[in-house]
């Protein structure tokens, strides 16, 4: 059928036909879980080296999703394209690691011209192929078969459920040995210091905090009229009131000047620090994660805290403002 003679329910009806039938093929992987999964992932759980994923063509692209899941799940991992492994690559190999085989007929020439130099070395090979009696699932030490009934390609050639499966499996196996090992949140952040779960974990206050001669300070004694410009100077809608030794005592906030206006006019401006500042206001320690910061201003609707030490001195304020520009939320 010529596409430009398909109508729009024409369209949605294939690619429905197409999602259910990648669905039914992940679905089915669920019922070939057997002992042999479990002998994979002994397998990589127990090697010392590193899962040396391989591939061809779309198994190959699939093979590179699931070694980038593995290695940011706590399993050591790469991946090696099987044509450039017999022209030097496999210098990349060790006994030490253990090869995730990805090929879905099983026989891909590729592939299997890699198994005479595995066996040698003594390399663990874990296949998964969509033949359980192919050359591949034979050869290797175990065989995860990702066999599906069909393709969602009309033709039957185009891999597409197949490769779905394939890196529905791998998850599966990333996921089994991210829980066999123990990892944990703080784990899989370590490896993505960049990311927005990275910066939650690991931006702490004491890294966005304002503070030196950036730091709004005023004392107990200071005129309004001082402590405004001080507020406007460093632009975060906060001055610190201390004491000696910057004890903190309170804070004077935009918000501590609006309320101040309409209650004493324009006597307000006369008036000392003291008499008008919030106490015991809000504070967090510098040692804290920026993101509990975030969570405390969400709390009681405010935009700063004060950064306090453990002796109550002020040593800096954060801002709603730094926390969100740093991608934390």
């Amino acid at each position: 059928m010529n596409m430009d003679d398909c109508n729009r329910d024409d369209v949605l009806s294939i690619a429905k036909r197409v999602l259910k039938t990648e669905a039914d093929a992940v679905f089915a992987l669920i019922d070939k879980l057997n002992g042999h999964f479990e002998k994979a992932i002994e397998i990589m759980y127990n090697a010392k080296g590193r899962v040396v994923v391989t591939g061809m063509g779309k198994s190959g692209l699939i093979g590179k999703k699931i070694a980038a899941t593995l290695a940011s799940t706590g399993t050591p991992a790469f991946f090696l394209h099987p044509a450039e492994a017999s022209h030097g690559d496999l210098g990349m190999v060790t006994s030490r690691d253990v090869i995730m085989a990805i090929s879905n007929s099983g026989e891909t020439d590729e592939i299997i011209d890699l198994i005479p130099f595995l066996k040698r070395f003594n390399v663990s090979v874990v296949s998964m192929t969509g033949n359980p009696d192919s050359t591949l699932a034979r050869t290797a030490d175990v065989n995860i078969d990702i066999s599906v009934m069909e393709e969602a390609c009309p033709l039957g050639i185009t891999p597409t459920a197949s490769t779905t499966a394939t890196l529905a499996m791998g998850d599966a196996v990333a996921v089994a040995l991210l829980v066999k090992r123990g990892f944990r949140q703080e784990d899989f952040a370590s490896f993505h210091p960049a990311g927005s779960l990275g910066k939650k974990l690991f931006v702490r206050v004491k890294d966005l905090m304002h503070k030196g001669e950036a730091l709004p300070l005023i004392g107990s004694s200071t005129p309004v009229m001082e402590a405004l410009m001080e507020i406007s100077s460093k632009r975060l809608g906060i001055a610190i009131v201390a004491g000696v030794d910057r004890k903190l005592l309170g804070v004077v906030t935009d918000g501590d000047v609006r309320r101040g206006v309409q209650k004493w006019g324009k006597d307000f401006f006369d008036m000392k620090a003291e008499a008008v500042m919030s106490r015991n206001p809000r504070s967090i320690a510098e040692d804290e994660l920026a993101a509990k910061a975030l969570s405390v201003m969400e709390t009681y609707s405010i935009t700063s805290l004060v950064v306090a030490g453990p002796d109550g001195k002020a040593v800096g304020i954060i801002h709603l403002h730094d926390i969100l520009k740093e991608g934390i939320a």
